[in-house]
């Protein structure tokens, strides 16, 4: 029996990196509660990860396999995960904060009749309880969550958690499931997936962003930058470059795009609205580059550079050469 329960991500065959940081924190609190953590892998070829998640802390390994879940869809996923929480009588179920995961956990919850602490950047336990620690009101203040109900459900922004390495047995044991199709909503046709082999924004531990100050779809410097970094990097943009055309949603930042938390995020060009603060204020280091010193982003930024983007970037570009070919 498993009292922690991790969902672990797999999307277009590979484990998302979210998978060994609820892992590793699933361990530190198995720990605490003194239990075993087990985690849950779903469609094909998921037992291929076991020897990843066992690394980082997995005592058990439940591989959950049926032709509905060969492609990702949000009641299958939700029955399997509530079947595999009610029989290994799971007391905590950690899911990640992604786009899947923000679909998946309410409806999983509402399978086992419990609430959710959404979005939370850390974890403690208090009297045999989970709490979680969220950003409220654009990141202006934290609160702490309890939830009262068993399992104890959360979900965890993406690349907040330390990945520790904390080799466990990882058994593997298979799941026996067959879904009720009858509660289907939805039926797969076709998947559309990102082959160009850029880090997801949610995981890049560097973004270097565009806004409004970049004045067209011209993001070369940004892309060089990112690419002198490396495959750690990617770019992202504000929601005015983003309904200006200039970038596609995916690449989009805030509280309607996505809410990234990389070690380093770069700010080119953009103001700092609350809803662009909403998004990426939980980055480690935030430096700004804008030529406005009123700009609300310098509220937020660690470093910040006052001039011209177009004047900044190159100089800065070639700095950035020269330091990392050291």
């Amino acid at each position: 029996m498993s009292k922690v329960l991790i969902y672990g991500e797999i999307k277009a065959g590979k484990l998302k990196k979210t998978a060994l940081e609820l892992t590793s924190e699933g361990r530190k609190i198995a720990d605490g509660l003194g239990a075993d953590a087990g985690v849950v892998l779903m469609g094909p070829h998921a037992e291929q990860f076991a020897p990843d998640v066992a690394k980082y802390g997995a005592d058990k390994v439940y591989i959950v396999e049926a032709p509905q879940l060969e492609s990702y869809n949000s009641e299958y996923f939700a029955q399997a995960l509530a079947q595999v929480a009610k029989e290994k009588g799971a007391e905590v179920l950690l899911i990640s904060h992604s786009i899947h995961g923000k679909d998946l956990a309410p409806r999983a919850a509402a399978k086992l009749g419990v609430a959710v602490v959404a979005d939370c950047i850390s974890f403690e336990l208090d009297g045999g309880k989970l709490v979680g620690r969220r950003p409220m009101y654009a990141g202006k203040c934290y609160a702490k969550w309890v939830s009262l109900s068993s399992p104890q459900m959360a979900t965890a922004r993406p690349n907040v958690l330390e990945v520790r390495e904390n080799p466990k047995a990882g058994a593997v044991e298979k799941i026996s499931f067959s879904p009720d199709t009858s509660r289907a909503t939805y039926t797969t046709k076709d998947l559309n997936l990102d082959t160009s082999g850029k880090v997801d924004l949610t995981e890049a531990e560097i973004i270097i962003s565009g806004g409004r100050g970049m004045g067209g779809p011209d993001y070369a410097l940004l892309e060089e930058a990112a690419g002198i970094f490396g495959s750690r990097a990617t770019v992202g943009a504000s929601r005015a470059a983003v309904d200006a055309g200039w970038r596609p949603h995916s690449d989009q930042v805030g509280q309607t795009g996505k809410t990234v938390t990389p070690n380093l995020y770069i700010a080119c060009g953009i103001s700092g609205s609350i809803q662009h603060l909403a998004g990426m204020g939980s980055s480690k280091v935030i430096v700004a580059i804008n030529k406005d010193p009123e700009a609300p982003i310098f509220t937020k930024a660690d470093y910040g550079i006052v001039g011209d983007l177009f004047k900044v970037l190159p100089e800065f570009n070639k700095e950035l050469k020269s330091l990392l070919a050291e």
